[in-house]
């Protein structure tokens, strides 16, 4: 080139359904003309779908991370690509992707609607759900996950809540069918059939809250190979274990339910939602409390986890932070179990929230992987920012205003990286969640996971909703009906 030349090189990267297809789009993209058009269209999308919603606060590291990028976190690596520098897998996972869809009712609702759809598609008959599986085929993993297949009623509650669009609820979808896992099998890896029997999503809703009323001997749910913690898969190995964490999920997920129930007509399934959380509300005050805070869970052989009896794992976040998000804590209790986790979990040093304390290391407890993670990594330990989030959600219910800001500042990966020195202990980008911040030397504060993480989504309805309340709530036309519960009196 000459001196002071300019030239543009474009390059092409692509993929089509076929040879002849990939054919068509290499030619078509052969011109700088249509190249430029295409970009320009893409310009044109993104900027629309991240500035839907644009706020303008005194605090720049706010403003920089909730305008825009983690609605592209989200929506480009956790729900498009399905893909990051951590976990290129580029499957669906039944929870994860509807859980990141609800970040997306400001500005695309429409995928929230249409990921309903396809996860009640990956649902087996029975109630229970594919864990994960890989388009375009569907073959994937069956487990004995305990709560994957209730995020279909709480993401759809959420959904019409926000948008009034209560025709979701009759569109048909068909299940899939595959062998029954064995009694000593916690999953297997398979592809399924489609069954040609459809029904509508509302009755897969029902079917998975019905799956879901397996109790213990405490009277909380049975955990399973896990729940939203898989680490935790061998705390009920034994088909015994229970978790306290999703007793208050689903007792969340029953009332929010009922009101759908009750819109769509259905008394008896009211009925049902409504008597079942208040039983298991009951259960969970009666045996979950352990003196200062919620336990997490309950081994096969009853031994508590999550408890001050324990030397490792005394306390976890999660079930303090959702039983104010539930509202199935009783109010002193909620009170001090946050103080709780206030005290233990949050390190002010290290600029995290930790989802418990002391770490798994060497103690006779055995609750799964999650004891092969180093102390201080990722769930063992560390903070693992999906349920620091929660915290913080937590603290703005009870308007703990200060708090709330103190602690978002804190975890804010902006701020991690306002000077050099920071930079270099954080180690990863600034701009987006990080799964993971560990919290023992020598990495004290140094993020890990990034991109590819659930926080994204959770962070940006924390920003949104908990912290600006900028709630998008349409109140349906339809009445709610007054039923009479057995043996409890109308008020």
């Amino acid at each position: 080139m000459l001196p002071d030349e300019e030239k543009e090189v474009i390059f092409r990267l692509g993929s089509g359904k076929s040879e002849h297809d990939t054919r068509v789009l290499a030619t078509k993209y052969k011109n700088a003309e249509t190249v430029h058009e295409a970009q320009s269209r893409i310009h044109d999308a993104w900027n629309h779908i991240l500035g839907n919603v644009l706020i303008k606060t005194p605090d720049e590291a706010f403003n920089v991370i909730t305008n825009g990028w983690l609605v592209y976190q989200t929506l480009a690596c956790r729900i498009w690509g399905r893909s990051g520098f951590y976990q290129s897998g580029g499957a669906f996972g039944f929870r994860d992707q509807l859980q990141d869809t609800l970040a997306l009712m400001h500005t695309r609702p429409d995928i929230t609607r249409g990921q309903i759809l396809l996860a009640a598609s990956r649902q087996f008959k029975q109630g229970d759900v594919q864990h994960w599986w890989h388009p375009p085929t569907g073959r994937g993993v069956r487990t004995t996950c305990s709560d994957d297949y209730l995020w279909l009623p709480y993401v759809t509650a959420r959904y019409i809540e926000a948008t009034n669009d209560v025709a979701v609820l009759d569109e048909y979808v068909s299940y899939i069918e595959g062998r029954p896992l064995r009694p000593d099998e916690e999953s297997y890896y398979d592809l399924p059939v489609f069954l040609n029997e459809w029904e509508t999503v509302y009755n897969h809703c029902k079917r998975a809250i019905d799956f879901g009323l397996k109790f213990g001997e405490h009277g909380l749910p049975l955990i399973g190979s896990g729940d939203w913690n898989d680490g935790m898969d061998k705390v009920g190995e034994h088909g015994k274990g229970e978790s306290v964490w999703l007793g208050f999920f689903l007792y969340d997920v029953l009332m929010k339910f009922s009101v759908i129930a009750d819109n769509y007509g259905d008394k008896e399934f009211y009925i049902k939602c409504i008597s079942q959380a208040e039983r298991l509300k009951e259960n969970i005050n009666r045996n979950a409390w352990d003196g200062a805070w919620y336990r997490r869970a309950y081994f096969d052989d009853g031994t508590p986890l999550g408890s001050s009896q324990n030397e490792e794992c005394r306390i976890d976040s999660i079930s303090q932070s959702w039983s104010v998000i539930s509202g199935a804590g009783e109010p002193e209790r909620i009170e001090q179990a946050m103080a709780s986790l206030n005290e233990h979990l949050v390190d002010r040093k290290n600029g995290i929230i930790k989802l418990l304390t002391p770490a798994f290391d060497k103690s006779d407890l055995y609750p799964g992987y999650i004891k092969g993670y180093v102390p201080g990594v990722r769930e063992n330990g560390g903070q693992y920012t999906h349920a620091a989030i929660w915290t913080m959600m937590a603290f703005a219910i009870k308007k703990d205003r200060e708090k709330v800001w103190e602690l978002f500042s804190m975890v804010n990966p902006v701020n991690h990286a306002v000077n050099n020195a920071e930079s270099q202990k954080y180690k990863v980008e600034p701009y987006v969640m990080a799964a993971d911040v560990y919290g023992v030397a020598p990495h004290e504060g140094r993020g890990g996971w990034t991109w590819y993480t659930g926080s994204a989504g959770w962070t940006y309805q924390l920003a949104l909703e908990h912290i600006l309340g900028l709630k998008k709530k349409v109140m349906s036309y339809i009445l709610i009906h007054a039923y009479q519960i057995p043996g409890r009196s109308l008020k």
